[in-house]
């Protein structure tokens, strides 16, 4: 299963106070073939589907696909403000590769 850390909780619990229609949907983490590498992460909001791996940091979920899951063991969610700007990034001890923009990597 993956972790998160504290930045990544925290900007997952301030998506979901200013859109009440995240109520109630926990955060999906994905792979998907595409990118420059191979592979490529995802994130959105969606309800729990059969099979779902269930991650959960206090009262945030974290659902992962049983595909998705081979890719993601031990993977950590961040979230990053940077000059370079700001979102989510993911840390893959899976990855053989990344590509220079962190987005997919290759497997």
């Amino acid at each position: 299963m993956i972790t998160m850390t504290d930045n990544a909780k925290k900007k997952v619990r301030e998506f979901i106070k200013q859109d009440t229609a995240l109520n109630g949907k926990s955060l999906r983490v994905y792979v998907e073939a595409g990118g420059c590498s191979g592979f490529q992460y995802g994130l959105t909001f969606d309800e729990q589907q059969p099979g779902d791996e269930i991650g959960e940091f206090e009262e945030l979920k974290v659902l992962i696909d049983p595909n998705s899951s081979q890719y993601l063991k031990d993977a950590q969610v961040d979230y990053v403000e940077s000059l370079h700007g700001s979102g989510f990034s993911i840390s893959n001890p899976n990855a053989k590769s990344n590509c220079g923009c962190g987005k997919s990597f290759q497997a």
